[in-house]
């Protein structure tokens, strides 16, 4: 068993996210998108999908991405 970094659960089915050369670990997708998801610089969402990365801001979708004056981001469909 391993207790989780966020809610302090020490649970039997805890999971290790590896990023960026840290491990971390989770009881549920809940805290790991809680503690890893990124926020949208426009509208503060947690971005759980694809989201847009502009000079190093990140945003959930084109449109936000435009709304605060970044030129030629398009979504990909």
């Amino acid at each position: 068993m391993a207790r989780c970094e966020v809610c302090g659960n020490d649970y039997g089915m805890s999971f290790e996210v590896h990023a960026q050369g840290a491990i971390h670990v989770f009881d549920c997708f809940a805290c790991a998108i809680h503690r890893m998801a990124p926020i949208c610089e426009h509208c503060r969402v947690q971005i759980i999908g694809q989201g847009v990365e502009v000079g190093g801001q990140w945003y959930c979708g084109a449109h936000c991405a435009r709304s605060e004056g970044k030129v030629g981001i398009i979504d990909k469909v």
